[in-house]
């Protein structure tokens, strides 16, 4: 598969930085049909940094309220942390 399609997105947020930092972890939001060998090769590919691991969860949308059809639900996706080796370039 191609990696602009595995890997959709990076995502920040206040936790996140802080594993970035700290772990040199780093989360991305992935396709739903993605493993973590597939998720593992595209960040190889895009970055060129060295993967240590690879953890990934399917995330569950959240209910919101509609004006007119009551509640309506966003749709459910799955996020990837992805640990780097030690001594590679920070991708952020």
């Amino acid at each position: 598969m191609d990696p602009y399609k595995i890997v959709h997105t990076i995502l920040v947020t206040e936790k996140g930085t802080e594993m970035s930092s700290a772990l040199g972890q780093y989360t991305f939001k992935v396709a739903k049909d993605a493993n973590k060998l597939e998720v593992r090769a595209a960040i190889e590919a895009l970055f060129s940094v060295k993967v240590k691991a690879v953890n990934v969860m399917n995330r569950m949308g959240k209910l919101k309220r509609m004006r007119s059809a009551g509640y309506g639900r966003r749709p459910d996706w799955k996020k990837a942390v992805v640990t780097l080796s030690e001594g590679q370039i920070d991708i952020l």
